[in-house]
């Protein structure tokens, strides 16, 4: 096993991995990485305890990520990359659904009560390590252009959102579930609050003039 090791702790993956077979290294490492999370939590992760636990080498995962902190934001990275690709999949692809049931879809995904991938509370209080303004700035982007997909597949809905309505939507259901997450809701209440917030944005949209 190679001892290569980083000279500097970084906080950002050193490149994404592009060949398929990389991309199956990388997604070994992310699976290797929940499950310590799950048995050790944070401050019982290493990167050497990932490679080992991924069966690759150290120097590798290295290749990716050269510190636990550069692995974790490649981590949240792919949740986010892996939720927005849900949501093109099962709300804006399929056709013929109403935009009622857009809109149900696409609450339950971004609510986290129809999870994609796993994320744990204690991962919002790292942000500070991993994410730069510019960082949330490109998320928040890439999340109001999620919803202009959304309401362009929406051809049913009698008058489109203009972007200040866009905007609170998501940071009604977006903040929410970071909020709920903080508090440790458990799985009952998170989906009553979800059944609320999807019955205020259908009626908010149906409201529009």
């Amino acid at each position: 096993m190679s001892s290569k090791t980083p000279s500097v702790t970084r906080s950002k993956p050193l490149k994404r991995p592009t060949q398929a077979r990389a991309r199956f290294t990388v997604q070994a490492i992310f699976d290797a990485y929940v499950r310590i999370w799950q048995r050790d939590g944070w401050e019982g992760l290493t990167t050497r305890a990932v490679a080992l636990e991924a069966g690759v080498a150290i120097g590798t995962l290295y290749d990716y990520f050269p510190s636990k902190e550069a692995l974790h934001s490649a981590y949240v990275r792919h949740c986010m990359e892996t939720l927005i690709e849900a949501v093109d999949q099962q709300v804006v692809a399929p056709a013929q659904l109403s935009w009622e049931e857009r809109m149900r879809r696409l609450v339950q995904l971004l609510s986290g009560c129809q999870s994609v991938s796993w994320f744990h509370p204690d991962m919002l209080a790292l942000e500070p390590r991993i994410a730069e303004q510019k960082h949330q700035q490109r998320a928040w982007s890439e999340f109001l252009a999620m919803w202009r997909r959304v309401f362009d597949a929406c051809s049913d809905l009698p008058r489109r959102p203009d972007e200040a309505l866009i905007e609170a939507l998501h940071l009604a259901i977006w903040g929410g579930r970071r909020y709920a997450m903080q508090l440790r809701l458990d799985q009952p209440r998170m989906q009553q609050w979800a059944a609320e917030v999807e019955q205020l944005c259908l009626a908010r949209l149906r409201a529009i003039d």
